[in-house]
């Protein structure tokens, strides 16, 4: 089984890649993202977003991830950049990303995650 930081490595893989398949492993069902514009995201919201091509990163680049397990629920800090386009809008940005994790017996599965831009 994957540790948390692998999991999250194939997160941020699938991210880049767009492979919404990938991503439907690694998301929840129950999925709560709350975005950088504060609205909240279901699972099928992001796949929507990774398969209608309305979202392609090209860039997600890790300057620093941190990792805390307690139990079966884990948390990863990510702190990096990201580029792309997002609904015909290129970026690029600065973030941090919390993710809370529970471990399955299909592996971890991202359950909840938020995401800030920093400067």
């Amino acid at each position: 089984m994957d540790s948390l930081a692998a999991a999250d490595r194939r997160l941020q893989a699938a991210q880049l890649a767009a492979d919404a398949d990938v991503l439907d492993q690694l998301l929840d069902d129950r999925l709560v993202f709350t975005g950088p514009d504060g609205a909240w995201y279901s699972k099928q919201d992001d796949l929507e977003l990774q398969r209608s091509g309305q979202q392609v990163l090209t860039e997600v680049t890790e300057e620093e991830l941190t990792t805390v397990v307690v139990g079966d629920t884990g948390v990863t800090l990510f702190r990096g950049r990201l580029a792309g386009r997002l609904r015909g809008e290129s970026f690029v940005a600065h973030v941090r990303y919390t993710r809370t994790w529970i471990k399955t017996a299909a592996g971890w599965r991202l359950l909840a995650a938020h995401v800030t831009t920093t400067t």
